[in-house]
């Protein structure tokens, strides 16, 4: 071991734990010394949604010079590293920046419900019956088919990386969920339940930085509101100049691509030490980085660009998906050179993970459901029984997974959904468009009520928790069409299954392990790579979320 690998073993020894062990016995003076002692100035994280652990492995015995093959060599692999259950990107990307999984984030889905909370555009909170969805996702902005989200920008999309790196400010109040207590509207970084490590490296005094695909990912600030310095937030779901009529940035991959670029040109910007923008100099942040979504529209889409999507075999990327590949390559290695060329190689470290996989990577197994029979039979056989009830759903989120919340959630309501669920049978279509059968709702194990609130690790009648859980069998995906082929929020290890590499700073070389981690590890490791306490992060203490282990 290089003499390099054994001060980032020493610092994340002491941070808290090494390979799952609880490093207890460290005196506390000890501790507090080697939370002085940095093994790194600046740590860059990259997700690219969907990446699989599959798909970097193939990749890199492809192109075994590439960028990413480098990145990998230069570091520790965690070829077991698992994301959050559901597998959506806000608790996924939650979890990297908290240490903490969504019973502890209290961050189910990106799209939501809470029973505690009041309807937005509520101005009189007394006498309000609580219970409203939490969308965090595009429907906040000003002005959602807009790229700069209603900031009012000229010449869009190229003027795009003058975009205020505050975004919170484009979010509209009126479509907020409001807190009884205060009846004022909640915002996205107030409805995390925990601290971030941007909060913890802003009152430490460095700077931070982040991009990604909403400007609703002000939820990463954390409940300060002040965690992230630097957000650069471009409407992703916003209409796509140039490109296919009607369609947003994630209906074309090319459009994914040129899209996931302006994030990267912002980084670099990062990397040469101005804001996003490149207007302010103001030093090269200690933690920033980037969301790619191209991956993801690359496995979704059955074709575009006149190639094929998704896979041709289990695990085996098709030439759009390998295309893309190429591409978030490419902008890899864009970053590594500008470190380089900066001379920050010595002081930066790369994190390389993902927020959610995505299923199915066997084409063959594909199921693609309409969900939608499958609710309104629901509430119809609710309201048979209950001819004086409302819908039995007050909300559902449905991909490759089921999310519902329930109006009513007594015992016999939960037990009642799900039980009518797990007795569905019907046809959804496979690859080919083709008729194929689908039984158990498609489902293969439903969490209802207890079991629910148990299997997220929170009290039972818990104001987020989703009422029923449903895992669906292998290769179904709930969509009502065929526009796409894939998709992710479900418990399957194509899912869960995600790349994790630690590399650059401080870290020892060509290091592949099998352990099993989580990718809520990251968070507490990118403390200690700074320098800086995990046990600083109230996830951390309350999962007893442990460092990444080195060897």
């Amino acid at each position: 071991m290089t003499r390099r690998s054994i001060r980032l073993a020493a610092a994340l020894c002491a941070a808290g734990t090494l390979a799952g062990v609880t490093i207890a016995q460290a005196s506390a003076s000890d501790e507090a010394a080697a939370h002085h002692k940095a093994a790194a100035r600046h740590v860059l994280l990259v997700s690219a949604d969907g990446l699989h652990q599959s798909d970097l492995a193939w990749y890199i015995a492809q192109h075994p010079q590439s960028a990413l093959a480098r990145l990998v060599h230069g570091g520790v692999q965690y070829t077991h590293a698992r994301t959050t259950t559901p597998s959506d990107s806000f608790p996924g990307m939650t979890a990297q920046v908290t240490g903490g999984g969504p019973g502890t984030t209290g961050v189910y889905y990106d799209d939501t419900y809470d029973h505690a909370l009041l309807p937005a555009s509520t101005t009189h909170c007394q006498g309000v019956k609580p219970g409203v969805e939490v969308d965090l996702t595009e429907d906040l902005d000003k002005n959602k088919e807009s790229l700069d989200a209603g900031q009012g920008l000229k010449g869009l999309p190229g003027s795009i990386l003058q975009m205020t790196g505050q975004p919170q400010n484009l979010l509209d109040p009126s479509k907020l969920p409001v807190d009884p207590k205060t009846c004022k509207p909640v915002y996205p970084h107030s409805y995390l339940q925990v601290n971030s490590v941007f909060e913890v490296a802003r009152q430490a005094g460095l700077r931070t930085a982040w991009s990604d695909k909403h400007a609703a990912y002000d939820i990463l600030s954390g409940p300060s509101g002040t965690g992230i310095q630097d957000l650069f937030a471009p409407e992703i779901n916003s209409a796509a100049p140039g490109y296919k009529a009607g369609g947003d940035w994630t209906s074309d991959n090319k459009a994914t691509e040129q899209y996931d670029h302006y994030k990267t040109q912002a980084v670099l910007n990062e990397i040469d030490g101005y804001d996003h923008s490149r207007t302010h100099k103001v030093g090269t942040p200690a933690i920033f980085g980037l969301n790619f979504q191209s991956v993801s529209t690359a496995q979704k889409l059955p074709s575009s660009d006149g190639l094929k999507g998704g896979y041709t075999a289990k695990n085996v990327p098709g030439p759009l998906l390998a295309r893309n590949l190429d591409f978030v390559n490419g902008e890899v290695a864009s970053l590594v050179k500008e470190i380089k060329d900066r001379h920050l190689e010595s002081s930066t470290t790369i994190v390389l993970s993902s927020k959610h996989g995505q299923s199915p990577t066997d084409p063959a197994a594909l199921n693609r459901v309409d969900d939608g029979p499958l609710l309104d039979g629901l509430n119809a056989a609710w309201k048979k029984l209950h001819p004086k009830a409302g819908d039995l759903v007050a909300h559902s989120v449905d991909d490759d997974g089921m999310l519902l919340w329930l109006n009513d959630r007594s015992q016999e309501a939960t037990e009642f959904a799900k039980k009518y669920l797990l007795a569905q049978h019907g046809n959804g279509t496979d690859i080919d468009t083709r008729p194929k059968a689908f039984t158990r709702g498609g489902l293969s194990t439903v969490y209802a009520g207890k079991a629910a609130a148990e299997y997220f690790g929170v009290e039972p009648g818990d104001a987020r928790v989703p009422d029923v859980f449903g895992i669906a069998q292998y290769g179904v995906v709930y969509t009502g069409g065929t526009k796409k082929i894939a998709e992710h929020g479900g418990a399957h290890a194509d899912d869960l299954d995600v790349p994790l590499v630690v590399s650059g700073a401080a870290t020892p070389s060509g290091v592949r392990t099998a352990a099993p981690v989580r990718t809520a590890q990251i968070a507490p490791t990118i403390l200690a790579l700074l320098g800086l306490d995990p046990q600083q992060l109230q996830a951390v203490q309350r999962e007893h979320t442990a460092v990444l282990p080195v060897r």
